[in-house]
């Protein structure tokens, strides 16, 4: 392979900045544009230890006074000779090292390349590549925990098992067509049908994670409902904790869905703050409330605002109406620093007793997320197996699916042919998630995901 090389830091100002290369060779080209303080060459230099020297750009000249280190192959992140470079975090700097290398011979890696050469030199697994991507855009600690676990290759452990069960089953297979002369037994069927099950099992376990992966990754879609001026545009400001939204004393000041992310009880919020729900006669503020009530209909979470210093209207009752179409629904009181004008725990529609909070003081917020944390709590599902992933979960849905048929066949008494046909689609749809089986288009598709430089 040739050498690449790329920027693996954020195109900012920063303290700090790193160039990374990879490749056959690679260290003879940093000779050309590094030169240790020590007068020993950077090739030379001990594995695994940072040296201070002089990065030198296309014409000789210094760039910058930094530190550098060189990891061998196979030994290294992608399994070849790597070299990395710690610049001062100016981005004309870091440019600048990146053109001295190309200068040198060395070409822009693509995104994910480094991690893709470390899939395809037997570093990681292609759970533990798909892992780094996910560790990177991680948005909570949980999500972050379960993608450096997946990293560590507990989701490939988990499968391997299923696919070696498999494996033997085919292999036996084989092997009795193959030599009729050896007296090797045929299938046991109860020995497969044992195997098929506890595989089928292992699968139906793991695909039952991916509702909780899905929180994990992209969080949960909550609407935020109420009539105008109950305080819904407060509590969204609240809970990201800056002003996103205008907040006015003026009803129907939001009339268009104004969406955010925000993190409530450990748990992943996809807000969206909507226009109050009325019959409106202004036809810009009527689309709002359209909006409103598609924004609800897509959601998994409402919270549903009423405000506490003003009896309940038909107004109100419309939105709990609206509330009560999404699977999950916490019942807010808001305005608690005013005179409260209804007992919360007399809210009706089977909704239950509301929190009382003050989102404009930034009161009972606390009760507001541990609520949230009881509609979407952990599982107790070992970190790093939980399924986070798309094209996995659709992988495993297949092999699940073949292992069934398998399974069917062989209860059914069909020939062992039949029962085979299911197996082997079940590995492949397995080596998908894993790579054992992974078409190269699928490859490019799935590095395309990284960003460069990783």
């Amino acid at each position: 392979m040739d050498i690449i090389a790329a920027i693996s830091t954020a195109p900012a100002l920063s303290a700090i900045g790193i160039v990374r290369v990879s490749g056959e060779g690679c260290f003879a080209l940093c000779d050309k544009i590094f030169r240790p303080l020590s007068g020993r060459a950077f090739s030379a230099a001990r594995p695994r230890e940072m040296i201070l020297g002089r990065l030198l750009d296309r014409e000789g000249a210094s760039i910058d006074s930094c530190l550098a280190v060189r990891f061998p192959g196979p030994g290294s992140y992608t399994g070849e000779d790597c070299a990395e470079f710690h610049c001062h975090g100016s981005p004309v700097v870091l440019e600048e090292a990146l053109a001295s290398l190309f200068a040198a011979g060395a070409r822009q890696a693509g995104r994910g390349e480094f991690t893709k050469r470390a899939f395809l030199n037997g570093r990681m697994d292609l759970t533990q590549a798909e892992a780094v991507i996910d560790l990177i855009e991680s948005e909570t600690a949980q999500a972050a925990r379960n993608a450096v676990e997946q990293l560590g290759g507990a989701l490939g452990r988990r499968l391997r098992p299923v696919y070696d069960a498999l494996l033997n089953i085919a292999s036996q297979f084989y092997a009795v067509v193959d030599y009729p002369d050896e007296d090797i037994p045929d299938l046991g069927r109860e020995e497969t049908l044992e195997a098929l099950t506890r595989s089928e099992t292992a699968l139906t376990a793991l695909l039952a994670t991916a509702n909780r992966g899905r929180v994990l990754r992209r969080g949960v879609p909550t609407v935020i409902l109420g009539k105008p001026n109950a305080g819904k545009s407060s509590l969204l400001n609240a809970l990201v904790g800056y002003d996103r939204a205008i907040v006015t004393d003026v009803a129907g000041t939001t009339r268009d869905t104004v969406e955010e992310k925000a993190t409530a009880g450990g748990v992943l919020l996809r807000l969206i703050d909507t226009a109050g729900i009325r019959d409106a006669s202004d036809p810009v503020e009527r689309l709002g409330v359209e909006r409103a009530r598609r924004a609800a209909a897509e959601a998994e979470l409402a919270l549903l605002v009423l405000d506490g210093s003003r009896p309940l209207t038909e107004e109100d009752r419309e939105v709990i109406r609206t509330a009560q179409a999404v699977p999950h629904v916490i019942a807010v009181q808001n305005k608690s620093d005013l005179p409260r004008q209804w007992d919360p725990a007399s809210l009706e529609a089977g909704l239950g007793p509301a929190l009382s909070l003050s989102a404009r003081e930034g009161q009972g917020l606390e009760e507001l997320e541990a609520a949230i944390a009881r509609l979407f709590p952990e599982d107790g599902t070992p970190r790093g197996e939980i399924l986070t992933n798309a094209r996995q979960a659709e992988s495993l849905s297949r092999a699940l699916a073949s292992l069934r048929g398998a399974r069917a066949a062989l209860e059914e008494g069909l020939t062992p042919d039949a029962v085979l046909s299911d197996v082997e689609r079940a590995m492949n749809a397995l080596g998908e998630v894993t790579g054992q089986t992974l078409r190269e288009d699928l490859t490019a598709r799935i590095f395309e995901r990284f960003c460069v430089g990783k």
